[in-house]
C-alpha cells in the first residue's frame, strides 16, 4: 500500500531564505522546523524536498555548492528524516519541464517511493509550491516565512506561519496529532 507524503519547499520553508544560497554555514533551520519533521514521519509521512534552484543555471552556485548546503540542511535535521529530495536546476524558463510549478518532480518521487498524491500535502512559502501540490494532485499549505509573507494564497488548504505549525495542521486534519 502506498504512503503518505509531505512534500516541502526547502529555501525559505525549511530553512531561512538565503538567495541562491551556496555556504551551508548559511544554512539556519526555522524553530520547530526538526520537530516538526520527526512528527510528521512518526505518523506515517514520507518527507521529500521539492527544490527549484534556477541559481545553478544562472551560474550564481554550483551543483556541488548545492549539494554542500543540502547536506548541511540534512545533518540539521539530523540527517533520516528526509526520504529524497528533487532538484530542478533550470532557470525561469523550465528547459526541462520540471521546475515548480509544474508538478514533474512531485510525480517523480511519488512513483519512485510509491507515495498516495491524494493522501499527501505541499508546505510551501510561494504560490508556485501551492500551485504544484495542487497540480500533482496534493493538498497545500503556504507558509508565511520565507517570500510567504507576501505571497497570493489562493487554492491553499491552510496558510501557516511556519513549518511547525504546517505540521500541527497536518497532523490535526490527518488524525494523527
Amino acid at each position: 500500500m502506498s504512503q503518505p507524503a509531505v512534500f516541502l519547499d526547502r529555501d525559505g520553508t525549511l530553512m531561512h531564505e538565503v538567495n541562491y544560497c551556496r555556504d551551508p554555514a548559511e544554512v539556519r533551520l526555522f524553530d520547530g522546523a526538526a520537530e516538526a519533521l520527526r512528527r510528521l514521519r512518526d505518523a506515517g509521512f514520507v518527507l521529500v524536498i521539492i527544490t527549484n534552484q534556477s541559481g545553478i543555471a544562472r551560474g550564481l552556485l554550483t551543483v556541488a555548492d548545492f549539494e554542500n548546503v543540502q547536506a548541511r540542511l540534512l545533518e540539521l535535521l539530523d540527517g533520516d528524516l528526509i526520504a529524497a529530495t528533487y532538484m530542478c536546476p533550470d532557470g525561469p524558463a523550465g528547459e526541462s519541464g520540471r521546475r515548480k510549478p509544474l508538478p514533474a518532480m512531485v510525480h517523480e518521487a511519488a512513483h519512485d517511493l510509491g507515495i498516495d498524491l491524494a493522501r499527501s500535502w505541499f508546505v510551501g512559502d510561494k504560490a508556485i509550491d501551492v500551485q504544484c501540490g495542487l497540480a500533482a494532485g496534493t493538498r497545500a499549505v503556504l507558509v508565511r516565512t520565507g517570500h510567504g509573507a507576501g505571497e497570493d494564497a489562493a487554492g491553499a488548504h491552510f496558510v501557516a506561519k511556519d513549518i511547525a505549525s504546517a505540521g500541527e495542521f497536518i497532523l490535526s486534519d490527518s488524525g494523527a496529532s
